[in-house]
C-alpha cells in the first residue's frame, strides 16, 4: 500500500435538480439530498455529467415549457 487515502464523495441534488458533490462523511447540507451514488471524485463527476444534460434550474425548465 502507498499510504495514499482516497476520499470518498457523495453526489447530491437540490430542489432545483442542481448537481454537486459533496464528502461522503459530512452531513448534506440543507436543501440538498443524496442522489445515491458515493465513491471517487472521477467516478461522482462522471456520473453527474451522464445525469445533469439540462443546466436550467427545474423552476425555469417548467416555466419555460409552460409559455410554449
Amino acid at each position: 500500500m502507498n499510504g495514499t487515502v482516497t476520499q470518498e464523495w457523495t453526489v447530491v441534488v437540490n430542489h432545483e435538480e442542481q448537481y454537486s458533490l459533496w464528502e461522503s462523511d459530512r452531513e448534506v447540507p440543507a436543501g440538498w439530498r443524496t442522489a445515491g451514488l458515493s465513491g471517487t471524485r472521477e467516478e461522482c463527476l462522471s456520473h453527474i455529467d451522464q445525469v445533469w444534460t439540462d443546466m436550467r434550474p427545474l423552476s425555469l425548465r417548467l416555466a419555460m415549457d409552460a409559455g410554449r
